[in-house]
């Protein structure tokens, strides 16, 4: 009776904490490494308050994984990009039931990209940020956009536009779950920024932009 007692409160627990972090890119199907070009962060957990700056990239409130990683990863325009999210940094089976985000945290899932003039700088604010990727609710298949993420297993594709200009650019990824958003600021974010370096490309410079924060509110 104890043991199946404490099966049931791990599994109760996991689902109340258990949460999600981007922690790979592959590019047209090739993993750049885990944790490589990412500014990670070091737990599972969510940003709720989007005025706050790490609304951006995370790394306030929610420290980065140490050492934040140097490395810009090569993308050309047009490629295919994947970005792989679990439940923990190293595979804990204590997490494995609910890998890679419990069920029950669903809503959309979007990708922006911010040109910059170096992917490795600190200086995150007063970006102008544009959408590339942005699945919610798919009314044909009844699922939403996180649902589909734990069917792939923690993978989610996009194409980078062949339109934009080259250069190096952060693309901020973002799991949003709506299930405590009957309440103000109930939403929760889980977010990282991936350090790139787009090449070929055209002249576009995309007018939409949104600025972080500032492009959500609270309500």
């Amino acid at each position: 009776m104890k043991a199946i007692f404490a099966t049931q409160f791990a599994l109760l627990l996991s689902y109340a904490t258990a949460h999600t972090i981007f922690q790979e890119l592959h590019v047209n199907g090739v993993s750049q490494g885990k944790l490589n070009g990412i500014r990670v962060p070091s737990t599972q957990s969510f940003v709720s308050d989007v005025s706050s700056k790490d609304i951006i990239c995370n790394g306030g409130q929610i420290p980065f994984y140490q050492p934040i990683s140097d490395k810009v990863i090569s993308v050309p325009a047009g490629a295919e990009l994947t970005a792989e999210w679990h439940s923990s940094l190293n595979n804990d089976p204590v997490w494995a039931s609910v890998d890679p985000l419990p069920d029950n945290h669903r809503g959309p899932i979007l990708v922006y990209l911010a040109k910059v003039p170096n992917a490795l700088q600190a200086k995150v604010e007063g970006l102008n940020w544009f959408k590339i990727y942005h699945e919610g609710y798919d009314a044909a298949t009844g699922l939403w956009a996180t649902q589909k993420l734990i069917q792939n297993k923690g993978l989610v594709s996009f194409k980078v536009p062949t339109c934009i200009e080259p250069g190096q650019y952060l693309m901020r990824a973002e799991v949003i779950a709506l299930h405590s958003a009957t309440y103000e600021a109930g939403a929760q974010f889980f977010l990282s920024c991936a350090q790139l370096d787009i090449t070929g490309g055209g002249n576009v410079v995309p007018a939409a932009v949104a600025k972080f924060p500032g492009a959500y509110n609270s309500k």
